[in-house]
Formats: C-alpha cells, structure tokens, sequence
C-alpha cells in the first residue's frame, strides 16, 4: 500500500522559509516523477513545482519561481520543498503527489498517489 507522510508546515512570516517533506512507503519514489500542489481557501488546487525521476530536471509555477525548489533524496525515498521568502499569498495546504509517469508535469490529472497535505500559514 502507497502511503505519502508529509510534515514540515507550519507558521512562519512574510519572508521567512519552511522546509516540507514528502516521505514514501510502499513506493519507491525514485521510479517517479514527484509533484508537489497547493490549495488555498476557496480555490481550486493548483501546480506548484515537480521533479523529475533524474533529480534534475524540474517545473516551477510562475508564482513561486526563484523562491522554491524542489529536490529528492533517494536514499531516504523523500523529497523535499525548501520555501524561501514566503509571501502573504502563499498560505496554502500543501501537498505531495505521486506522478503516473516519470517526466515532471504539474497537471493535476496526472497524479496518481496523494499525500495528506500540510498547512502553510503567513502571517506577521
């Protein structure tokens, strides 16, 4: 059974930074590309980032360009979201997905496996 472990949310300050996890059992991520969306109030969850099953290649939405970056660690089958200077539209559930294939997409429909989800809250 495919199960994600996310963790690292939590409340930090315009500006500030928060690490995410994506943590895997029953899967080895590295067969995968990895996604990671997000869902703020009232809207519809969108693409954030994804990574490639090499590790380099990766996609970035527009909006958190040169603030994230995604990385995997394969030995320990996590993947990783560092989240520098965190805006005030930020704030978000966060989650980390499974990809049907192994190039980086960050279309949701192409997801396949789920994590729980981790909040994401700025505030000063």
């Amino acid at each position: 059974q495919v199960q994600l472990v996310e963790s690292g949310g939590g409340l930090v300050q315009p500006g500030g930074s928060l690490r995410l996890s994506c943590a895997a059992a029953g899967v080895t991520f590295d067969h995968y590309a990895i996604g990671r969306f997000r869902q703020a109030p009232g809207k519809e969850r969108e693409g954030v980032t994804c990574i490639h099953t090499n590790g380099d290649t990766t996609r970035y939405a527009d909006s958190v360009k040169g603030r994230f970056t995604i990385s995997r660690d394969s030995a320990h089958n996590t993947v990783y979201l560092q989240m520098n200077s965190l805006k005030p539209e930020d704030p978000a559930v966060y989650y980390c997905a499974i990809s049907r294939n192994y190039f980086c997409s960050i279309l949701e429909g192409r997801y396949m496996y789920w994590g729980q989800g981790t909040q994401v809250t700025v505030s000063s």
